[in-house]
């Protein structure tokens, strides 16, 4: 297990856990690391200070480490559990536009349409477009269950 500290482009700093150093490559690498603050997907390492285990202080570490996972799943399993809820209550309240998300949230802000709860997929090009207009949104977070 190692532990990185995080940081998104709007500098919250939060801790995660991970199997290895791969396995953050990997997730970085995949767009699915996002800032439990503000929902960001622009996430990148922190500087931290390391944690070297000594002959003394390893079994301690060991312990420590497995006592965090353990915690740490079961705050994961929490967080996971309430984002599928908070997807189910956007998908049953607002209207799915799929590929034209972009262009309903633009026409929805210069009040084109009337406004409502949309939902749908931009790219990082799109979503970048519109923060840029000032146009607000939240990218809704990727579940476990939909990466396979």
């Amino acid at each position: 297990m190692i532990r990185y500290r995080l940081q998104c482009a709007q500098d919250h700093q939060f801790e995660v856990w991970f199997r290895n150093s791969k396995s953050f490559d990997a997730q970085a690498k995949r767009g699915l690391l996002v800032c439990p603050e503000c929902g960001s997907g622009s996430v990148e390492k922190a500087l931290m200070a390391p944690n070297v285990a000594t002959k003394g202080n390893r079994k301690s570490v060991v312990a420590a480490v497995n006592g965090e996972a353990t915690k740490q799943s079961a705050v994961r399993a929490q967080f996971v559990e309430a984002v599928r809820q908070m997807r189910a209550e956007v998908e049953a309240k607002a209207e799915y536009v799929g590929p034209r998300f972009a262009e309903e949230a633009r026409k929805i802000h210069y009040d084109e349409v009337e406004a409502r709860g949309i939902y749908g997929e931009a790219s990082k090009d799109e979503a970048r477009e519109l923060h840029d207009e000032g146009i607000e949104f939240y990218p809704l977070p990727v579940l476990p269950e939909e990466q396979n």
